[in-house]
């Protein structure tokens, strides 16, 4: 490497106050006294972060004591890998100093969350691979390496979207949409990686058309208009609320305040009375409804950490429901 055009430091000043008779130091004292290389004070001189004063006869850069502090604060931005872009911001400004290192702190810990969050998830990716059985490798590989990372919801929520009514109210389609797509953990299990990687191949397959297919939402999904349909998935998830509570408690399913909110929303939606008979007409009609077991056994392996217990899902808690309808009716 040639040699710096830059004088070395004056080794007999050691004082921090400057030691030419124009009271500037030179790039090597700069260096010397910051503890750094007079590479690195020409890097960020040359990047504009940290400006000479004057130049000497000689064209040697020369600067004024302050720019120790200023090089201090440039370095310690940098160390904890903030761009030169925002460090620029931060020793630029005088006014709201704080509030700019304050964002700068903010985004840049936003940006690593997400470089981890993709680590975590490549890491669980590969080791859902490696613990795979060799004749299922293969499939793993092509379903857990079709997943961006960290992965997004996106593919869920065009499903959902499409499932839904039509017509029915934004504000209540999306706090449906808020139960039924879970988000990703951050810090997946193998497990749970290749659960989430199921449910966005299984929400991509093409639904079956023709006249054999059978209908895909319910009865009473089909049969409700924009507000018929926000009032059914408003009393809906508040009878599934109930029912976890329940079945975080280890109850079997019964008769109780949560089936007579299950119930009556269908009562409401359908304008018909809460009656013996229309439970057993509900319990037939519910039991002809197409099924998303598949969809929702998927979002409960994705909730459960590995070795927890397993977390209540809207698709659970409506059997739940089911259950308790069908064994108060058998009573």
């Amino acid at each position: 490497m040639p040699p710096s055009p830059e004088p070395g430091p004056d080794r007999a000043s050691r004082s921090p106050s400057a030691s030419a008779s124009d009271g500037l130091w030179s790039i090597g004292e700069l260096a010397e006294r910051a503890g750094t290389t007079v590479k690195t004070v020409r890097f960020y001189s040359d990047s504009g972060l940290l400006p000479e004063r004057a130049r000497s006869a000689g064209g040697h850069r020369r600067y004024a004591p302050g720019a120790l502090e200023r090089l201090a604060l440039i370095r310690s931005l940098r160390n904890l890998g903030l761009p030169v872009s925002q460090v620029r911001r931060i020793v630029d400004e005088r006014a709201g100093a704080q509030g700019a290192l304050e964002d700068a702190v903010a985004a840049h810990l936003h940006t690593l969350g997400s470089r981890l969050s993709a680590l975590r998830w490549q890491e669980s990716a590969l080791r859902a691979v490696q613990e795979a059985a060799p004749e299922e490798r293969a499939e793993r590989l092509h379903l857990v390496g079709a997943l961006d990372t960290p992965p997004g919801t996106a593919p869920l929520a065009r499903f959902w979207r499409a499932w839904l009514p039509p017509r029915m109210p934004a504000k209540a389609r999306a706090v449906f949409l808020d139960a039924a797509v879970p988000q990703p953990p951050d810090t997946p299990s193998p497990a749970q990686v290749l659960a989430f990687a199921r449910l966005c191949a299984l929400v991509r397959r093409p639904c079956p058309t023709g006249p054999a297919a059978r209908p895909t939402q319910p009865a009473a999904h089909r049969a409700a208009g924009p507000a018929e349909s926000a009032l059914l998935y408003a009393g809906l998830a508040q009878a599934y609320d109930l029912a976890a509570v329940r079945m975080r408690g280890g109850v079997d399913p019964e008769a109780g305040d949560a089936l007579d909110c299950f119930v009556a929303t269908y009562a409401s939606v359908l304008r018909r009375r809460d009656t013996p008979a229309f439970r057993r007409a509900l319990a037939r009609q519910l039991a002809l409804d197409p099924r998303l077991d598949g969809y929702w056994e998927l979002v409960e392996r994705l909730l459960t950490p590995e070795g927890g217990r397993p977390e209540p899902t809207p698709g659970t808690a409506h059997d739940w429901l089911r259950t308790a309808l069908d064994t108060h009716l058998a009573a």
